[in-house]
């Protein structure tokens, strides 16, 4: 059982990237990233994806999340903007992240401890920012339309090696779906929102921290 709770965990920690690419902030790289001058057209589709992600100020979805190595687990994903977040999943993992506003803090299940870093210190400032704009600390570096889905993929401005991120929408109505992570190793982590709902009401202290009762949990 330790083993499959380890390989859970380890898929929890590869989404928990995938949806964040935590960044720690280090040194900038040398690396810079390759110049791609959008069209008039993929200018539109970001525009377009910047203004739906701004106009979101709540939203909570289940979600379906595919691993490099083809697992799938599931969770919940819920959003109060400007800054706070939180990402649960479907037991038997324990593990969780919830931001407050200032503060992302990381439970770990397994080894019941908790680890925290200012948001700003991650590329969840990005998405939980008071105003979103997919430029300066981030470079759009590929807009890709489908039939029926418009891909925005990112990266870090300053690291570009550190993997990229692609956000994508359906078209209509315009809205996001899912969005997929390459990380430095060259794995792809999917992360699928299954009928997400705006305009959801969270209780106040939804969005922060509380250490899980260990004795609740041991006679559930």
């Amino acid at each position: 059982m330790s083993g499959i709770h380890g390989d859970m965990t380890t898929v929890f920690r590869r989404t928990l990237a995938s949806l964040f690419l935590l960044l720690a902030l280090a040194a900038p790289s040398a690396a810079k990233p390759k110049g791609h001058v959008l069209t008039p057209e993929e200018q539109a589709a970001v525009a377009q994806a910047e203004q739906y992600l701004n106009g979101i100020r709540t939203m909570q979805s289940k979600f379906i999340q595919a691993g490099a190595d083809g697992r799938q687990i599931g969770g919940t994903f819920s959003l109060s903007r400007p800054g706070r977040m939180r990402l649960e999943y479907d037991p038997p993992v324990k593990d969780f992240v919830v931001a407050d506003g200032t503060i992302l803090t990381y439970w770990d299940g397994e080894m019941e401890q908790q680890s925290s870093t200012p948001i700003g210190s991650t590329l969840a400032a990005f998405i939980l920012r008071p105003d979103i704009r997919l430029s300066g600390d981030v470079t759009v570096t590929d807009v890709f339309r489908a039939p029926g889905a418009v891909e925005v993929t990112l990266m870090e401005t300053k690291d570009p090696g550190k993997g990229t991120l692609t956000l994508v929408f359906e078209d209509r109505p315009f809205q996001l779906r899912k969005w997929r992570v390459v990380d430095a190793q060259g794995l792809t982590t999917e992360v699928a929102l299954l009928n997400p709902k705006a305009g959801v009401q969270f209780a106040s202290d939804f969005f922060y921290f509380k250490e899980p009762s260990r004795r609740r949990d041991q006679f559930k």
